[in-house]
């Protein structure tokens, strides 16, 4: 019977794997991959909840392009578990939107990718949006403050809790809080076509 491990013994093996693949142990990225399978699946899935019917990548096939993306570049760091799961997010992101962009570019500017966010999220109403238009507001929010920019990655794409972002980007909860409302506030006017 497999019994699971605890949480901190989990994620100190996890930040232990990151350290032997930065060092060079070509088993380590397999090892910290079959470790962490389930989160990732986990995290693609709540990124899936975009997809529109009939797309063609799935949970697996996202955790799958996210791992090639990460692995197949040499130069990947990561300084710990925390900081992995957050450029894993990422990874994720760029993935969805490169297909939402082809499936654009396929119909020629015909329907637009439309998504759903989940009631309380992002909208407290749970309008229906355009992947394309997020990322657009969201690049548009990165040049004006990255590090609210990083905050909605890491809450909305990644599913970080407030805590876990404070100490990622080591500030304190009420800050993290003070910055998710502002990103959040600053996205709702985008998508609304009223943000500067």
């Amino acid at each position: 019977m497999n019994l699971p491990l605890p949480v901190v013994s989990l994620q100190n093996d996890v930040t232990q794997l990151l350290v032997s693949h930065r060092e060079g142990d070509d088993g380590a990225s397999g090892q910290l991959f079959a470790l962490v399978y389930d989160e990732l699946r986990a995290m693609a899935h709540r990124q899936l909840r975009f997809r529109k019917p009939g797309e063609t990548i799935n949970t697996t096939g996202l955790v799958h392009e996210a791992y090639l993306k990460l692995f197949s570049r040499s130069d990947t760091t990561w300084n710990d578990r925390v900081h992995f799961f957050a450029v894993t997010a990422k990874a994720m992101r760029q993935i969805l939107v490169d297909y939402a962009r082809a499936s654009r570019a396929q119909k020629r500017g015909g329907d637009a990718h439309r998504t759903e966010l989940v009631s309380g999220v992002l909208y407290e109403d749970a309008r229906s949006l355009d992947l394309l238009d997020l990322e657009e507001a969201l690049v548009r929010l990165g040049e004006l403050n990255p590090r609210l920019a990083q905050i909605v990655e890491m809450r909305f794409y990644g599913g970080m809790s407030v805590e876990e972002i404070a100490t990622a980007l080591e500030l304190s909860s009420r800050t993290v809080d003070r910055d998710w409302f502002k990103a959040k506030s600053f996205l709702y006017l985008a998508l609304k076509g009223d943000a500067a």
